[in-house]
This record gives structure tokens, sequence and C-alpha cells, in this order.
């Protein structure tokens, strides 16, 4: 069965998730996991996305961001997965692949619903029991180590008159 393409539409802000390959447990060696972080910051910078929150799990990712211009959210992810891949590979000798193909997107509707898949994303460590405390897991923007992006304005909350 073929995967339908998405296209580019209007710019809008999703959360995405996206497991390894037969969930396998690639991220629980630093290597890999800065593998994937330093490929997450390297496309932020370099303009691809705006990133608004992420977390980084033993079997699979979450992240909150926003495509860049006229760039695709599957192109986006396209971009974190495989620059991610083809360091992991390299840096922890994996002949395997890295990630099942394809991912899940939700778009983000409004404050509350950005406010909530953040929360959801930030939370995901402690309710797997890899941290005390969201701000305990180094591989999540939660840690406070990783450059981020703010809310698009469309969804900050209007200002109370």
């Amino acid at each position: 069965m073929a995967i339908p393409k998405r296209h580019v539409g209007p710019p809008g802000t999703h959360f995405i998730t996206s497991r390894t390959w037969q969930s396998r447990r690639v991220f629980q060696q630093p290597e890999a996991c800065r593998a994937f972080v330093d490929a997450l910051a390297r496309y932020r910078k370099e303009g691809k996305y705006l990133l608004h929150g992420f977390v980084l799990m033993p079997d699979h990712f979450h992240a909150l961001l926003t495509p860049s211009g006229m760039l695709s959210l599957e192109r986006a992810v396209q971009f974190i997965k495989g620059g991610s891949s083809r360091v992991i590979g390299e840096s922890c000798g994996r002949s395997l692949p890295v990630w099942q193909r394809g991912f899940t997107d939700h778009r983000v509707r409004d404050a509350a619903d950005y406010e909530e898949h953040l929360r959801y994303i930030h939370m995901n460590p402690v309710r797997a029991g890899l941290a005390s405390d969201a701000s305990k897991h180094a591989w999540s923007s939660a840690s406070g180590l990783w450059k981020l992006d703010e809310c698009p304005q469309r969804l900050k909350p209007l200002e109370e008159a």
C-alpha cells in the first residue's frame, strides 16, 4: 500500500512522532542520542523549521515544530531522520536501518493544543520512568540545554484587556 504524499500547505505547527526500526532501543547510547539532537539542532539553525520542543526516548521521538517557508512537513522530518541516521550508523557501527518508515503528526490548532502537546513531550520521560523530573532528562527540551523557538504568534493566547 502506497503512503500518500503530503503537500506543502499553509504554514502550521505540528506535533510529530517517529519510531525506530522494529522499535529497537537505539537511543540508549549517548553517541546515538547526541547524533540525533545534533541533526535536530543543525536543521533548525539552517532555518528548515522552527523547533518548539522535543524529547528523544529509547525507541522514538516526539517534536513540536513549524516547517519554514515552502518546506513540507514530510521534508522537514526527512531532514531530521535522514540527517541523524547516517551519523548514528557511522558512530555506532549500525548497518541496520535506524528509523521506521513514515511518521505520525497532528496539526496544532490553538494555544491550548500547543501547551497540551508541549506538556506531553516534556512529561514523556517521567511517565516512562527515565527521569524523576522532566528537567532531568538530558535529551529533551525540558532540560533547558537546547536552543528552541518561541510559540508561533498565531498560537499565542490572546491578551486579556
